[in-house]
């Protein structure tokens, strides 16, 4: 493959990071204000148990994008 499209890869790679980091963060507040909304202890359990997951799940796909990125510019450094 050509410089260019490990360039052009790298590039939106960086930017769906962004973009992911910026759903973890919207996610975090909503769930964060569910929980301090929430009436009986059950609830406020489970939007938590909720929110957790979903931090989890954000944080895998963000180390995803982080080795897709070095893998990326792995590439583009063995690229003639």
């Amino acid at each position: 493959m050509s410089k260019e499209y490990y360039r052009k890869k790298i590039i939106d790679l960086c930017a769906s990071l962004e973009k992911e980091k910026e759903a973890k963060k919207k996610d975090n507040e909503r769930y964060a204000d569910l929980i301090k909304r929430a009436s009986s202890p059950s609830s406020k359990a489970s939007y938590r148990k909720i929110k957790l997951d979903h931090a989890i799940s954000h944080d895998r796909r963000i180390e995803s994008i982080k080795r897709e990125i070095e893998s990326a510019k792995a590439s583009l450094k063995n690229a003639k």
